[in-house]
């Protein structure tokens, strides 16, 4: 393996059953792996030993007793970063990928399982080596929420639903009448896509 080689996952909306996460760490375990974990009552955190780094999962637990994977992290053993992208692929979540290797940043942008953009920096120079058509606008996301599997979509905006709801409590319990008001204006936008999908 080339001792350059690191992946960087920003930005994970990844979703998962307790199951799955059970799943998750058989796999990791039959992969030669050492790891351990603990949880309370908002996570589970995952950590995963690599040569002399240790790799930290959080995954926050929901209202509805599923868990979101959480946070930006690094990843070095390359066996590792093969098996996050799997998951990426599976879950059908979304992620920006970096893959550092030899002075050259390749860049990833994962809708839903699938990259819709892949771009390579070299020093200045920047080159889109992939694009699935012009970035989508907010409407056309409300129509890919529409078009197919449309109980995913469905699945999925419940859970951001209630990830704002929770929001909306605690600013509701700080007294945060500004952050309340957001909360309160984004439900109202996810209620209407909630009404399109379920026409």
């Amino acid at each position: 393996m080339n001792k350059s080689y690191e992946v960087e996952y920003c930005n994970l909306e990844l979703r998962f059953s307790r199951l799955r996460i059970q799943q998750l760490i058989k796999d990791l375990i039959q992969e030669g792996y050492s790891l351990y974990w603990s949880e309370d009552e908002d996570y589970f955190i995952l950590s995963i030993r690599t040569g002399r780094k240790l790799v930290k999962l959080k995954f926050q637990q929901m209202r509805t007793g599923d868990y979101k994977l959480i946070g930006d992290y690094i990843i070095k053993d390359a066996k590792l970063a093969e098996y996050m992208e799997k998951l990426i692929g599976d879950t059908r979540g979304h992620a920006v990928v970096r893959r550092f290797k030899d002075h050259i940043i390749v860049i990833e942008n994962i809708l839903f399982g699938e990259v819709i953009r892949l771009v390579e920096v070299s020093g200045f120079k920047q080159k889109v080596i992939y694009q699935k058509g012009p970035a989508p606008t907010l409407e056309e996301m409300e129509e890919m929420f529409t078009s197919t599997e449309g109980e995913l979509r469905l699945t999925l905006l419940r859970m951001e639903i209630d990830d704002e709801l929770e929001r909306l409590y605690e600013a509701i319990g700080a007294s945060d009448t500004t952050k309340a008001d957001k909360c309160r204006a984004k439900l109202h936008q996810m209620q209407d896509r909630m009404l399109m999908l379920e026409w």
